[in-house]
């Protein structure tokens, strides 16, 4: 497979990420040491946690870019483009890189089940991880930030020895994989906590702010482990202020912090990256620079103006909240259109009760995906007098087209119908 188009057919016939996930490390173990554990040839920041892992990831490898590293990223799910899962110094690597990338994991992989090392090809996300970390070692890359695809304990990335591990908010989702309580979700995340790591005299791991159930269990574990933890909420706050698309600070008394993504929830975001820097031995005007640089598409976007249009992948309950009250505190003051579209797998009892009171109107559409929950079985559970559905996201905005210009077009529920969304409104 030479081209960039038969590496994604590739890719994408092994099944989506989600639903053929196969939780596990022997696999991963196995194809990392067939490669000559490339994973070991640079310093990680290990990301796992239920909500804010993208814009934290984003914050600290801006954070240690602004300080003069090279860095990898890896992030999951992409918005347009495989490579985008890929980022060496914030950038997407290219079509040939990522061909190239692909084609050594490939042979290496076909190569392994034909000798029985490996019982089947790697699925699609430990594939792309496996050439995450192949190419960041190609590339020499100092620092990788690597985000969790799913949980922490069993995910395909856990193979890493973190210099750092970071769990961002933990709360309700993929309650089919990590449990159905608070206490078994957070068990998994916690996973991803390591024996060792730190530098001498640092932590070797930084929660954020989170519910106190979650927070007992990561706690119980670094104390298992010998893993010195730092509490991020902890860390004082001070002369907070925020508007609609963006917050500033001052935290520990000397950081000032001016953080240009939006929502209430990136106060706790920057606040964790910028405590993850610190222990990391970034110097407080790097991590200002990198946090106040750093850019996270598809969340709280606003993307065109008059009317605004605001794109954001809330995909859980916890994102939901978060989205209803940046609503209701930035916009209220105007007609608000919500196009809404979700997954079967997500849990939705609580998103109608969320969002009806602060939209006017409410266009209920599905992603272009078999994952995709029907707008017709997301209507009933919005007690608003203005719902529309329509099958598609191109049908719901045009339905959106009678907004007028002062109005607010809010595009959100899933990364995919984000995803759909940029190609559209190109």
């Amino acid at each position: 497979m030479k081209t960039y188009p038969d590496s994604v057919r590739f890719l994408y016939s092994l099944g989506n990420e989600v639903k053929t996930i196969k939780l596990g490390l022997e696999r991963i173990q196995a194809l990392m040491r067939a490669l000559g554990h490339p994973e070991r040839a640079y310093a990680v920041v290990h990301v796992a946690g239920t909500n804010g892992k993208g814009s934290t990831c984003a914050m600290i490898e801006a954070g240690l870019r602004a300080a003069g590293h090279r860095t990898g990223l890896t992030i999951s799910p992409h918005l347009l483009e495989p490579t985008e899962r890929i980022q060496i110094d914030r950038v997407p690597v290219s079509e040939a890189e990522f061909v190239a990338a692909f084609e050594r994991v490939h042979v290496t992989a076909l190569r392994m089940v034909d000798e029985g090392t490996l019982d089947g090809h790697p699925t699609y996300f430990e594939t792309v991880t496996a050439m995450a970390f192949w190419l960041f070692r190609e590339r020499g890359v100092e620092w990788a930030v690597v985000e969790t695809g799913l949980g922490g304990r069993l995910d395909a990335t856990n193979i890493v020895q973190p210099r750092l591990s970071v769990v961002t908010p933990v709360d309700f989702d993929h309650e089919a994989w990590l449990g159905s309580s608070i206490e078994q979700i957070a068990g998994e995340k916690a996973g991803i906590l390591k024996a060792g790591a730190g530098a001498v005299g640092k932590a070797g791991a930084v929660f954020a702010p989170m519910r106190e159930d979650a927070m007992r269990v990561l706690e119980a574990r670094a104390r298992e482990l010998g893993v010195a933890a730092v509490k991020a909420g902890e860390v004082a706050v001070e002369e907070l202020e925020t508007d609609a698309f963006g917050c500033r600070y001052t935290l520990g008394g000397s950081l000032r912090v001016e953080c240009r993504l939006a929502g209430e929830h990136q106060v706790v975001n920057s606040r964790t990256a910028a405590v993850a820097l610190r222990e990391l031995g970034v110097d407080d005007a790097a991590i200002a620079r990198g946090i106040g640089g750093a850019r996270w598409p598809g969340r709280l976007e606003r993307v065109r103006t008059r009317p605004d249009v605001i794109l954001d992948g809330a995909h859980n309950p916890a994102g939901v909240r978060a989205l209803a009250r940046h609503i209701e505190k930035h916009f209220g003051g105007r007609r608000v259109w919500l196009i809404y579209g979700t997954m079967r797998d997500k849990s939705v009892d609580e998103i109608g009760d969320l969002l009806a009171p602060v939209a006017d109107e409410i266009i209920l559409t599905a992603a272009d995906s078999p994952r995709a929950l029907r707008p017709e079985a997301l209507a009933p559970l919005f007690d608003h007098p203005r719902v529309r559905t329509a099958a598609r996201l191109a049908d719901a905005w045009q339905m959106a087209s009678e907004a007028g210009p002062e109005d607010v077009i809010f595009i959100t529920g899933s990364l995919l119908l984000v995803g759909e969304a940029y190609t559209i409104l190109r």
